[in-house]
């Protein structure tokens, strides 16, 4: 495993607390070696510098910075002068994916269609805030979470432009976090959260170099973030360590972090990217990983397995009832229901400049839930996912381990997203059981990760193993991104 080089910082002065981590940032604070006011302040400046350039140096990870992020800094610095902190993250800058309302953020999902809709706190805003976090920002995304159309570019949203991987800048951050994962690469928050139906927390922290986590289903409160699927939604932390997403997510489960002794680890043998140098980095961590401790390998199920297109059936039927009931009870005038959302979009040329919403009609003609392929298309599913794939892999394992993507692929806003990756979100999306990805190091100048998935409610298992790998990886690993432009090839 060869270590990279670190690029020059394209803005020297925020880069002291720029790449500080989270609990380091928090214990400063507490201890008032860092003003929360300077902290902002700082990467403020350097969002400027990085993240809002015309053309194509512009890595528009950002959607909107809260106006009141300076005056919550401030109350966070005299509340710690006065010696009462709030919480774990007390004036630690924090920053949510768009799709999740938050007061003095837009909260847009990337549509031109909620566009005015007044936003309120989700409840886990709510605990950010009462964990003393400044929620300094919202982050671009892949317009409505990647569920629109079957041709569509990670990263791009009507509202928001394309998102750009710091590592280089025409190469996909992935998606639907897009934003989150190329935000928090870029030094300008220490932590983010993403939100996942299937890969969109572990595909950018995969390609822009995170550690990443989405949580069991359910045990992160979803209410006010807007909706795709019921039965695999969560939110979840993205950081630049094992640490950082700990820190994290206690606070968005409302669990605190737990020891857990060395799990077991199988590895899914099957599971593979198809990107020949991602897998072979994977196989060599994997065999550093065994001259520590045994691991057991396992054949997994491949997705050929499944019925059809049994989770695309599952999410399109659960899309037209969540997300119209979301839609029906946001505030403000505006679209209420999946079929006026499609009307807006025909109406205005700006949202299909690029590609369709294929998916939405496709979504409306299942009738939802009560549609008759809903039910034995979830049956099927969970069946292939849980008893198929996850139960056999498992059976004397605590953690499942597998290559998560190949390096991030160019944007290309005409053909849409060219992706390799290996079959693991899949499994733990369809039965709602965590996910997390954890740096390999670099192919090409480019960052890949492992995925490692577990039973439900295994997620201090999980970062336990990922803290394992990014021991065993080291200095391999990237720390901070190039800031490239385009690449050859």
């Amino acid at each position: 495993m060869s270590t990279a080089a670190p690029a020059p910082d394209p803005h020297p002065s925020s880069a002291p607390l720029a790449w500080r981590s989270a609990p380091d940032l928090v214990a400063a604070l507490a201890a008032g070696e860092v003003l929360a006011t300077d902290l902002v302040s700082a990467l403020l400046e350097r969002a400027a510098v990085i993240d809002e350039p015309a053309g194509a140096l512009a890595l528009n990870s950002l959607a909107a910075v809260d106006p009141a992020a300076m005056a919550v800094a401030a109350e966070r610095d005299a509340e710690a002068r006065a010696g009462r902190v709030r919480g774990p993250l007390h004036g630690l800058p924090v920053v949510i994916k768009d799709n999740i309302e938050a007061v003095g953020l837009p909260g847009w999902a990337g549509s031109s269609a909620l566009v005015g809709r007044p936003g309120r706190d989700a409840p886990l805003v709510a605990r950010l805030r009462e964990a003393g976090a400044i929620v300094l920002a919202s982050t671009n995304l892949s317009q409505w979470a990647n569920i629109r159309s079957s041709s569509s570019t990670s990263g791009y949203s009507t509202t928001g432009g394309l998102v750009a991987n710091p590592y280089a800048r025409d190469r996909s951050a992935g998606g639907s976090s897009s934003g989150s994962g190329a935000a928090v690469a870029a030094g300008l928050a220490p932590l983010a959260v993403g939100t996942e139906t299937d890969g969109s927390i572990v595909c950018p922290a995969a390609l822009c170099g995170l550690v990443g986590i989405k949580p069991t289903v359910g045990s992160v409160p979803t209410a006010r973030v807007v909706p795709i699927s019921a039965s695999q939604d969560s939110p979840g932390p993205m950081g630049r360590s094992v640490a950082d997403v700990r820190l994290g997510l206690a606070v968005l489960t409302g669990v605190a972090a737990v020891a857990s002794p060395a799990p077991r680890v199988a590895v899914a043998a099957t599971w593979r990217t198809g990107h020949g140098a991602t897998d072979a980095l994977f196989d060599e961590v994997v065999a550093e990983l065994g001259r520590e401790r045994p691991l057991a390998r396992r054949d997994v199920a491949l997705p050929g397995d499944a019925e059809g297109d049994d989770e695309l059936t599952v999410l399109l039927s659960e899309l037209v009832d969540d997300l119209g009931a979301y839609l029906a009870e946001r505030p403000g005038e505006g679209v209420r229901s999946l079929a006026e959302v499609v009307a807006w979009e025909d109406a205005h040329p700006v949202e299909l400049a690029h590609f369709g919403h294929d998916l939405f009609e496709r979504a409306l003609a299942t009738g939802g839930r009560a549609g008759s392929a809903y039910a034995p298309a979830r049956r099927r599913n969970l069946d292939w996912a849980v008893a198929t794939c996850l139960e056999p892999a498992l059976a004397d394992a605590e953690v499942l381990l597998a290559p998560a993507y190949g390096p991030a692929w160019k944007s290309d806003l005409v053909l849409g997203d060219r992706v390799l990756a290996s079959p693991a979100t899949m499994p733990a999306a369809i039965a709602g059981w965590p996910i997390a990805t954890v740096p390999l190091g670099l192919v090409a100048g480019l960052p890949v990760g492992a995925a490692l998935l577990g039973r439900p409610g295994s997620e201090w298992l999980l970062l336990e193993a990922a803290a394992w790998i990014e021991r065993i990886v080291g200095e391999a690993a990237p720390r901070r991104p190039t800031f490239a432009g385009p690449q050859r090839g």
